[in-house]
């Protein structure tokens, strides 16, 4: 990637939560341990891939020489996390406040759409009446779609990376999603120019947006699962623009967090404890 290309953009795409809805006898699984209540789709833009690359990278080994982290096992090259990457789930609280810290400088926008798996519960009892199976690749697929819907025409060329998913890249399923994103909105809005895009797919290890777009996810997760705020505060001002298209209260689209309507713990404490009922 060449990051002084004239009008390039470069987005790095990752999923937050799991798409298990189902046991094998067709049982709902919504609440078991392990399961989560909501599943997200998240993509970060990146105004400057190697200076993130380079700052991570220098945060990591400032950190693996640290005296303090001697003998953590996550730090440990064999165990392939922090020392291999940044993984929100995996780093220690310390670390973690530490990446949180140099994410704010980065420059981040940041775009997360999310499904209530309560939702896609229903959605698929309904498939399978008439003999079809909702699909997580159909689930995931069709949430990029949305998402890029409104990005591709923003610059001449796009440079898009998705974590791998699976065992596969598969490269033609997400070039459908993103072919589909432009023609939508080429429908509504008409041509706007001819822009180009590049498809990647990838692991955290192997570019730095990767790690950037699992902390931001995390902390929404957070947010939404757990309802814990604080992680999600510090990055609050980078996300651009968050989907809630299953909260229906007020509009049928959903429910969209911007800088016009920020979201916060109060405005999901409905939906949080609903959920643990």
């Amino acid at each position: 990637m060449n990051d002084n290309a004239s009008r390039t953009h470069f987005y790095f795409v990752d999923e937050a939560g799991d798409l298990t809805l189902f046991n094998k006898k067709g049982q709902p699984l919504l609440g078991r341990d392990g399961v989560s209540y909501f599943f997200m789709v998240g993509v970060a833009l990146l105004p400057n891939p190697s200076d993130a690359q380079q700052k991570l990278d220098e945060l990591r080994r400032n950190l693996l020489a640290d005296p303090y982290f001697r003998g953590v096992p996550s730090f440990q090259p064999e165990e392939k996390k922090t020392a291999l990457a940044f993984h929100a789930k995996d780093d220690l609280p310390e670390v973690r406040r530490e990446v949180f810290k140099l994410l704010v400088q980065l420059g981040i926008k940041m775009l997360v759409i999310i499904r209530a798996k309560s939702a896609l519960i229903s959605e698929g009892q309904a498939l399978f009446r008439y003999g079809r199976k909702l699909q997580a690749n159909d689930i995931y697929d069709d949430l990029v779609k949305r998402l890029f819907k409104n990005l591709l025409h923003k610059a001449d060329h796009n440079e898009i990376v998705f974590a791998r998913r699976g065992t596969g890249p598969r490269y033609e399923a997400l070039q459908t999603a993103i072919e589909g994103a432009r023609q939508n909105f080429m429908a509504q809005w008409g041509d706007r120019g001819n822009s180009t895009h590049q498809i990647h797919s990838a692991y955290p290890h192997q570019h730095a947006g990767l790690q950037v777009v699992d902390y931001y996810l995390w902390a929404l997760q957070r947010l939404y699962e757990r309802g814990e705020d604080r992680y999600f505060n510090l990055l609050a001002s980078d996300f651009r623009l968050i989907m809630d298209i299953d909260d229906k209260r007020h509009k049928p689209y959903g429910s969209w967090y911007s800088d016009k309507n920020p979201l916060t713990l109060e405005k999901l404490a409905w939906k949080f404890y609903q959920t643990k009922k």
